[in-house]
């Protein structure tokens, strides 16, 4: 393990847990041991100031070429060096990036060998040396570089260098490493919004504009189905004038099939109605743009336009589990609470709350000596939440059932957290962090707690008003 791996696994392994104090102490215990570790060096003052140039040089010029010619250059203007650059492009295989004489004459790539691996090698009158990178960042790599190595480094004439060049070369390379990882990743990284840009215009081509088309196909079945109902009406009111029961049976059964295609209709259409509005703003483009998401507030009904139809889509599928769904008595569908949210981030936060709810409510006690599932939820207005003068709208889903195995009420909120007690459901523990992220974008707060009746989840946003 080279001297800058040392360090990364000593930082990785005690900083994270060090309160400000203890972690200031320990980086000047260690820039205390750089400077022993310097003074043991030796490095001449050319040597140490040819690392600082390189740093500067290397922040300063813009360019892969000119960046590779720097790194090149320092051997040279110290040692009389050449100098051949070798990046790995694949776990086994280095590929060559650039030469210090303009025109190289060297093999385009070349196998992980006895020569070019993860130590300093000396061949003949050239020495190798690995080029590693930051291992905090391989992630970010296209793949896992074997041994922490990104290439290799070549220089000679070598064989006459003495041990104090050659321990300085090393060091020198470490410094290259760790710069070339982070050009690497930026490179990745502008490749990355490249393709975000890109691809939200496909989204916008191939996702959005094609959903929007599928309001008019519905549109066109709507007007189809009213047909379908005067048709009927017109046959039934025919049938029933001296048909026989045979005939009226039948036109009966056509009402009722008429009557179930509309409800199957309206079903299908408030599903396509959230789905759109999900898919439009959690694909909204100004979420790519700006790598996080963007509020579009607006003032709505909560109660109507939020709640009423997420619980709508859930109803059935409650049912189906056996699950009661109940909103509590002091609140009703039609209450009037306008505020300013955004509303489609604010549903697909309800929707995942009631998602979670389906998934993990339990048999609880019914005071009857039997058991029963059951999800209650509601919203209330909070005076004061958010201050004096600054009221908050509490909105809740309480599912029966035990409390999560939790250390803090809000672990539960953590990307990917996971309560051990119901780690044998399927799941990603991202619905409650997006839960959070939301709530918190508009100001607002989240909570979990286990009540008399269940695991209740809670957000409340400020009663801002249009």
């Amino acid at each position: 393990m080279n001297d800058l791996d040392k360090d990364h696994a000593l930082f990785s392994d005690t900083l994270l847990d060090l309160s400000d104090d203890e972690r200031i102490a320990l980086i000047v215990e260690r820039i205390e041991s750089k400077f022993l570790d310097y003074d043991g060096y030796d490095f001449s003052r050319r040597q140490i100031l040819a690392l600082n140039i390189f740093f500067e040089l290397s922040q300063e010029l813009r360019g892969r070429e000119m960046f590779y010619a720097v790194c090149m250059a320092i051997p040279q203007a110290l040692f009389g060096l050449e100098s051949i650059l070798y990046l790995l492009e694949d776990e086994e295989t280095f590929s060559l990036a650039a030469c210090s004489t303009g025109r190289c004459d060297k093999e385009s790539t070349k196998p992980w060998s006895e020569v070019m691996n993860d130590r300093l090698t000396i061949d003949g009158e050239t020495m190798y040396i690995p080029i590693r990178g930051n291992p905090d960042y391989n992630d970010m790599l296209s793949f896992e570089p074997p041994h922490n190595v990104l290439g290799s480094f070549a220089m000679r004439p070598c064989s006459g260098l003495p041990g104090h060049a050659r321990l300085f070369l090393e060091k020198y390379v470490n410094r290259v490493g760790y710069q070339l990882h982070h050009r690497i990743i930026r490179s990745r990284n502008r490749e990355h919004i490249a393709f975000i840009k890109s691809m939200v215009q496909d989204i916008g081509h191939n996702v959005i504009v094609p959903n929007m088309f599928y309001k008019l196909y519905f549109n066109r079945l709507k007007r189809k189905i009213e047909q379908l109902h005067l048709t009927t009406s017109s046959i039934l009111a025919k049938v029933n004038v001296g048909a026989t029961p045979e005939l009226v049976d039948e036109g009966n059964r056509l009402a009722e099939i008429a009557g179930g295609i509309e409800a199957q209709y309206q079903e299908i259409y408030s599903h396509y109605e959230s789905t759109s509005m999900f898919l439009e703003t959690l694909l909204r483009r100004r979420h790519f743009e700006e790598g996080r998401y963007v509020l579009e507030k607006r003032d709505e009904n909560l109660p109507t336009s939020v709640v009423a139809p997420i619980i709508e889509r859930f109803r059935h599928r409650f049912e189906e589990n056996g699950i009661q769904l109940i909103l509590i008595g002091e609140c009703a569908e039609d209450q009037v609470i306008r505020l300013v949210l955004d509303r489609g981030l604010i549903s697909q936060v309800l929707d995942n709350l009631l998602s979670n709810a389906l998934k993990y409510t339990e048999p609880a006690p019914d005071g009857q000596g039997g058991e029963e599932k059951c999800v209650t939820y509601g919203w209330k207005v909070v005076a004061d939440f958010f201050g004096p003068g600054k009221p908050g709208i509490r909105v809740w889903v309480t599912s029966s059932g035990a409390a999560l195995d939790l250390n803090e009420p809000m672990d539960v909120f953590k990307p990917g957290f996971r309560a051990d007690n119901v780690a044998h459901k399927a799941g990603t523990g991202r619905g409650l962090y997006f839960v959070r992220q939301v709530v918190e974008l508009h100001g607002g707060k989240v909570a979990y707690q286990h009540t008399g009746e269940g695991n209740e989840f809670s957000f409340v946003l400020p009663f801002e008003q249009a």
